[in-house]
């Protein structure tokens, strides 16, 4: 359900989430390449990790500033905007995703580490257990990864629960930016 609020309508939880899920469809080949890239070599996840945060960038930062918002919710006629409903720029759609952004990466550098260390033998006897292989590149992880772990978790549960408690359904990266989602007017006038 979305609130109305002078000329805005805020979008709701399940607009947002039908978003995430669009957007998540469009990450798919990406995705799917990535497991390709892992399960052939080695390194794959060290040299991939810079090109996919530049990705992310252009993604969830360029998109925002130069659209309104990324595919998911312009598809579904959603709109980032601030809080007046002017666009957002460049430098708010940055500090919006860079939470989740800078976990994300450390998280993911962290884990590239033992795949420093890691022979090539002994990658490709753990190729074939998938969960095992995770579970060791964990266990070999520096020891700022678990950390960096629970705080992802803590962000991502704050994210909702704060989505979930305000009358404009704002998010923390949304708090962060002085930011709102809202219905385009397009949507709205549908």
């Amino acid at each position: 359900m979305q609130t109305v609020s002078g000329n805005f309508a805020y979008a709701g939880f399940w607009l947002r989430l039908g978003a995430m899920l669009v957007d998540f469809l469009v990450w798919v080949p990406l995705t799917l390449v990535l497991l390709w890239g892992e399960l052939e070599y080695r390194l794959f996840d060290v040299y991939a990790l810079a090109p996919l945060v530049l990705v992310s960038l252009a993604y969830h930062v360029w998109l925002v500033a130069r659209f309104g918002g990324t595919p998911g919710k312009l598809w579904l006629g959603l709109r980032i905007a601030r809080i007046d409903g002017t666009p957002i720029g460049l430098r708010r759609a940055l500090v919006r995703h860079l939470p989740e952004l800078l976990l994300w990466a450390t998280s993911a550098a962290a884990l590239c580490v033992p795949l420093l260390a890691m022979s090539d033998e002994h990658y490709a006897e753990l190729l074939p257990h998938l969960a095992r292989r995770h579970k060791e590149l964990e266990a070999l992880a520096p020891g700022w990864y678990r950390p960096i772990q629970v705080l992802y978790a803590v962000w991502v549960y704050g994210e909702l629960i704060v989505l979930l408690t305000n009358k404009k359904r704002r998010a923390l990266h949304d708090f962060l930016a002085g930011t709102v989602v809202i219905r385009s007017a397009k949507a709205h006038e549908a």
